[in-house]
């Protein structure tokens, strides 16, 4: 009966946040929590509970019943990892590290721990970490096209480009939809100088993704090299188009214009381009894209207009 009664608090709970009712789907979880019933059941309760409480920014409660868990199970090597993920949300790394390491502990097959470490790693700089635990991760999952594409993002960023080349090759055999892979290829074959390839492969990219904005700013980078400043600005404007806050691309296509000495549209693309990020002026001052418009009086009115920033 009292198993019965845990049951029935549990299908109405999760109604009620299949219903968006967050608070009511708690309050029955908890209620739930009452009644004994298998086990199985109370730690199914407690992963949602503790999902809700994360789900409500109360990560101290979610970390509390992570730790619930544990006393439940101390093999449940989910929990320490989700323990994991909400210490990265408090941007604790180096406790997130050592939970995922709990976890590897008790699995140390489960790729997904290796993964998150190298990501920490990786957005700390560390990439002789980072490419330590990701080669774990494709050492155990020989299919995570993720993984091997971001170590050969990493080769790629420390000019080992023959390495990285065969990285990301690997990941787009792996999965050729993937736009990273795609899109990292292609800054492969611009570092390599094969412009033509380049291309080929942020277009590739682009199909797979359009509102990846760094596509249309590397493309963007290549025509204003081989001085194809029409084409420059064609792909930056269909890159606005998705990106309509992506103060990069309007700076792009006001460098464009200026060249062209289509200076009305030059003005337009640079005041939408400070509207969204103003320190963005002491580029403006810097950069030769824009001698052609150091007569006008726009553009004169621009740098007044800024000058606190200077």
């Amino acid at each position: 009966m009292k198993s019965y009664k845990q049951k029935n608090y549990m299908v109405l709970a999760e109604n009620f946040y299949l219903n968006d009712n967050i608070h009511k789907a708690l309050e029955f979880y908890e209620k739930s929590l009452i009644y004994e019933g298998e086990k199985e059941d109370r730690l199914v309760i407690l992963f949602n509970l503790a999902a809700i409480y994360e789900e409500l920014n109360e990560l101290d409660k979610s970390i509390e019943i992570y730790k619930m868990i544990l006393d439940l199970d101390p093999t449940t090597y989910e929990a320490y990892f989700n323990m994991a993920l909400v210490e990265e949300l408090r941007d604790n790394k180096a406790v997130a590290i050592s939970l995922y390491n709990k976890a590897l502990d008790i699995n140390p097959y489960f790729s997904n721990a290796y993964y998150n470490i190298a990501t920490i790693y990786d957005d700390d700089g560390d990439k002789d970490k980072a490419l330590e635990y990701f080669y774990k991760v494709i050492n155990i999952d020989t299919e995570n096209f993720i993984a091997y594409n971001n170590i050969g993002s990493l080769y790629e960023e420390m000019d080992q480009l023959d390495i990285a080349y065969n990285m990301i090759k690997k990941s787009i055999d792996i999965n050729g939809n993937f736009y990273k892979s795609l899109f990292n290829m292609g800054v492969v074959y611009k570092r390599l100088g094969n412009h033509k390839l380049a291309i080929e492969y942020y277009n590739k990219a682009k199909e797979c993704n359009p509102e990846y904005e760094y596509i249309y700013l590397n493309l963007s980078a290549i025509y204003i090299e081989d001085k194809n400043y029409s084409k420059s600005i064609e792909i930056l404007t269909e890159g606005i188009k998705y990106n309509p806050s992506a103060v990069n691309l309007y700076y792009n296509r006001a460098c464009s214009h200026s060249i062209l000495n289509e200076d009305t549209f030059a003005i337009k693309d640079l005041r939408k381009a400070l509207i969204i990020s103003p320190t963005i002026i002491k580029w403006i001052r810097r950069d030769k894209d824009f001698m052609n418009l150091y007569d006008n009086i726009e553009f004169i009115r621009i740098l007044e207009e800024h000058a606190i920033d200077n």
